[in-house]
């Protein structure tokens, strides 16, 4: 989807449909099947559905370990989301006969000096303070539930009900799942908005496709704040934020490598490493403001290696098979942009930042409520895009301030 200065193009062909999804990665396609499932006609514009960011991404349910002060809001809205992920997962895979690499096997968070063994703490207090039961532990106890650890871990948190799955699966499931459902493909990117005076009526595609739409969804992931034909003060503020992970492979003769996601505070920075049931080990994330940059550096390898290693030195024996870059979409908050725009016609299911993959459950349901009703939940009106709209209240403070509370840290 180009910028707003993009050409112009000639209609080729017409289109028509109930509601147009604009973007076919997991929020796309989630949202598009949720819709189909209420008898709505469904189309989702995308020129390779089941990719963006969800490619790249680890796929940790980490809706305990990933807290973080000033959020605590969001934190409700991922809990309810992960709570419905077993079903979700079984409904799916159930329609499908796909799997989608779902795992309950819990995350251990651990810090290897004392700095990183304090901010663990902190994190620990505020996790209490919102209702939560991560279990503390000390290093031995972090070692025995996961032998490859360094022998330097001073301390760690046990959250079993974050748990995992494989963004890859998941999105190839839902394609699939979209197709049953008799959802449509318009493979080829959209280029217009198309608007008959103050509502959204459709969009222009690049193979000169004009669609015709009762609803329209913007779904477009980092791109959704670029959509030409769209006024100003609808555009949703969403930036991409670059993050770069690696995948290595396992040998059968070093299974079992991990049991579970571990993810670790060194020097102040967040690695994390989800094992696969596959035998793949996947190792993340940086993140970086550096636009629309998807360059993989040799930096930014280096930092999540050592890093890693440092947490259990036995991953340098591991092939590695990939390096990637994605670029997370991400709102002024953090916060997900969940329902109608000011533009009638328009609605926005995007910014959903580092929890696309852990949203999806509860957009779909979210989105296709929205379509139906016109309603938003009372638990997603924080969320709904109009918080952002010019003339509108101050964006929704998602947390009362807490000096005490650990901060978001970066690799």
């Amino acid at each position: 989807m180009p910028g707003r200065s993009g050409p112009a193009h000639w209609v080729r062909a017409f289109h028509l449909c109930d509601v147009l999804v604009i973007g076919g990665g997991v929020i796309g396609l989630v949202t598009a099947w949720r819709a189909a499932q209420r008898g709505l006609r469904v189309s989702v514009a995308d020129p390779a559905p089941g990719g963006g960011a969800a490619r790249v991404a680890a796929g940790m349910l980490a809706a305990v370990t990933e807290l973080y002060h000033g959020e605590e809001r969001l934190l409700a809205l991922n809990l309810a989301s992960a709570r419905r992920y077993p079903a979700f997962t079984a409904e799916l895979e159930e329609t499908t006969g796909l799997s989608t690499g779902y795992r309950a096997c819990g995350t251990l968070a651990v810090a290897l000096d004392a700095d990183d063994r304090e901010y663990l703490r902190q994190l620990h207090d505020l996790q209490l303070r919102c209702g939560l039961e991560p279990h503390w532990l000390t290093g031995r106890e972090c070692r025995r539930l996961e032998p490859m650890l360094a022998p330097g871990v001073r301390g760690g948190l046990r959250v079993d009900g974050d748990h995992q799955t494989d963004p890859r699966r998941l999105a190839h499931a839902l394609l699939t799942a979209c197709e049953q459902a008799g959802v449509r493909f318009l493979r080829s990117a959209v280029v217009r908005a198309e608007l008959s005076g103050d509502r959204m009526t459709g969009a222009v595609l690049a193979d000169g496709t004009a669609v015709t739409a009762g609803q329209t969804v913007l779904a477009a992931g980092s791109r959704s704040g670029r959509l030409e034909g769209l006024p100003e003060d609808v555009l949703p503020p969403v930036r991409p934020v670059k993050g770069q992970i690696l995948r290595l492979r396992v040998p059968p003769s070093y299974a079992p490598f991990l049991s579970r996601t571990v993810r670790a505070v060194v020097r102040g920075g967040h690695v994390y490493l989800v094992p696969r049931e596959n035998g793949e080990l996947v190792v993340g994330a940086t993140s970086e403001e550096l636009g629309w940059d998807t360059t993989v550096t040799a930096g930014g390898v280096y930092e999540l290696l050592r890093d890693a290693h440092e947490l259990v030195p036995g991953i340098t024996e591991l092939p590695l098979v990939e390096t990637c870059a994605g670029l997370r979409p991400t709102s002024p908050d953090n916060g997900p942009l969940l329902g109608p725009t000011r533009l009638p016609g328009l609605l926005a299911a995007t910014g959903h930042h580092r929890n696309g993959v852990l949203l999806a459950p509860l957009t779909g349901e979210v989105m296709a409520e929205a379509l139906t009703t016109g309603e938003l939940p009372e638990q997603v009106r924080p969320f709904s895009p109009r918080r952002f709209a010019a003339g509108s209240e101050a964006p929704v403070v998602l947390a009362d301030p807490d000096p005490h509370a650990p901060q978001e840290q970066s690799v």
